[in-house]
């Protein structure tokens, strides 16, 4: 499942209703959690062990509503523990940034050190509703 944040929400409406144009982002960059990001952008992001957002991911084009990553998503091995990665979000930055959607894995993996995660092309579904 996924969700736009605050921020998105409201830059798509004030694109659709003519108010102020939105300009799409130059990049994509996949950041993770142990805990859920808020609408807000609230939460905790990983850090340390050698995480990093990985980015330019790249999206098919939405087909019935929903779209999914278009190429494998590979992050470097932990140097440490990462803990039990459940969540996901969408930034328009490799830092700080703009959160645009997020949501949680159908399952948490927990990442330990020596550790690559992998997310494979077509696994990461974002959906409107």
């Amino acid at each position: 499942m996924s969700a736009m944040s605050n921020y998105l929400e409201l830059k798509v409406l004030d694109h659709i209703l003519s108010t102020t144009a939105y300009t799409m982002p130059t990049g994509i960059y996949l950041a993770l959690a142990t805990g859920s990001f808020g609408e807000d952008a609230s939460g905790t992001e990983l850090s340390g062990s050698a995480y990093a957002r990985q980015g330019d991911v790249a999206f098919a084009a939405a087909s019935g509503g929903t779209t999914s990553n278009s190429a494998n998503i590979e992050f470097p091995a932990a140097t440490g523990s990462w803990g039990s990665v459940a969540y996901w979000a969408l930034f328009d930055a490799s830092s700080s940034g703009n959160m645009l959607i997020h949501g949680a894995f159908s399952a948490a993996k927990t990442i330990a050190t020596g550790d690559i995660l992998r997310i494979n092309a077509g696994d990461l579904d974002i959906t409107a509703a």
